[in-house]
């Protein structure tokens, strides 16, 4: 997705601005390596509206899209997830090490200063989530956003920090990601860990959702008659939806994250919550059914092309 003009979008739940900002839209890696337990035939026979936002049937690879949310509630502005970041090393990490991207431009575009924001969630500490926490300063990694509150998942960050030996050492990269995306946060004193239930305001609330790490979590949203959930990563593609016990290759305790996803999953369709994943593409956002003992899927979100603002509006 290159059209500037696509890549900030917004739509409005009940107080609430809603505003996604689309880092890229692309191909990413084979269906077999991403969802190793998802039944073969389920992409060729939904591929009428798989493909192309979701899959690229060619050459059988997941198409996923790196997005970050702006919530403007209560009269704060709430940044979920902060992309993959610049200049990072990241080995093994493909797309992930060395990457570039205008993510602060388009920030700028949605009328967001980094001075701007109150509050950043980080549904949970993988690459793609934390990388714009911090920028560069002389050789110095610190936050990006210098008044904001860094909302961060206990379970997480023992996880991934000093404390479990920066996730047990199973890859390199896990020790770099917490050194230049989350030690800074704490050492500015702008880290906040939570567990359990965090409530930001009156129409936002965070709640732990585990299993594709120890402490991802999601974002509900609720403001007059409307309702909204960010899944993080619970879902990275809707074929997760139709068969919740599809896991992706990332999620570290696959039961639990089964059950966090049904669980999310079923709330969402009883209360009418609109599904917000964080790696979706198209509209992005949709309404979910249930479907005898599964689910299915309802229909897709309206956003549009959020006009161009100056930051300083």
């Amino acid at each position: 997705m290159t059209n500037l003009n696509e890549r900030v979008q917004s739509m409005v739940l009940g107080e609430v601005e809603v505003i996604r900002v689309i880092e890229w839209h692309e191909p990413f890696l084979p269906t077999s390596g991403m969802f190793p337990g998802a039944a073969t035939d389920v992409w060729k026979d939904n591929e009428d509206w798989l493909a192309p936002d979701h899959w690229e049937p060619d050459s059988d690879v997941v198409v996923l899209a790196l997005q970050s949310w702006v919530l403007r509630s209560g009269g704060r502005t709430v940044l979920v997830d902060t992309g993959a970041g610049n200049g990072r090393e990241r080995p093994g990490m493909g797309p992930f090490h060395h990457a570039r991207s205008d993510f602060l431009s388009l920030l700028a575009r949605a009328g967001v200063r980094p001075q701007d924001v109150d509050v950043v969630v980080n549904t949970h500490l993988h690459v793609d989530h934390v990388g714009w926490n911090t920028v560069d300063a002389d050789g110095h990694w610190v936050p990006a956003f210098p008044n904001a509150q860094y909302l961060v998942p206990a379970a997480d960050d023992f996880h991934y920090g000093p404390d479990n030996a920066y996730g047990n050492g199973a890859q390199e990269a896990d020790r770099l990601i917490y050194d230049d995306s989350i030690a800074p946060i704490h050492q500015a004193g702008q880290a906040v860990l939570w567990d359990g239930m965090y409530r930001i305001d009156e129409h936002l609330t965070l709640e732990s959702a585990p299993g594709h790490t120890p402490g991802s979590s999601v974002l509900r949203l609720a403001s007059g008659s409307d309702r909204a959930v960010f899944v993080g990563d619970l879902l990275h593609s809707p074929v997760q939806i139709l068969d919740p016990c599809c896991n992706s290759n990332a999620c570290l305790d696959p039961e639990q994250a089964v059950v966090s996803r049904r669980r999310i999953l079923g709330r969402a369709a009883d209360e009418r919550e609109l599904l917000v994943p964080a790696h979706f593409g198209g509209a992005g956002a949709l309404e979910v059914r249930r479907d005898r003992a599964g689910f299915v899927l309802g229909p897709w979100a309206a956003a549009s092309p959020k006009r161009s603002a100056s930051a300083s509006e």
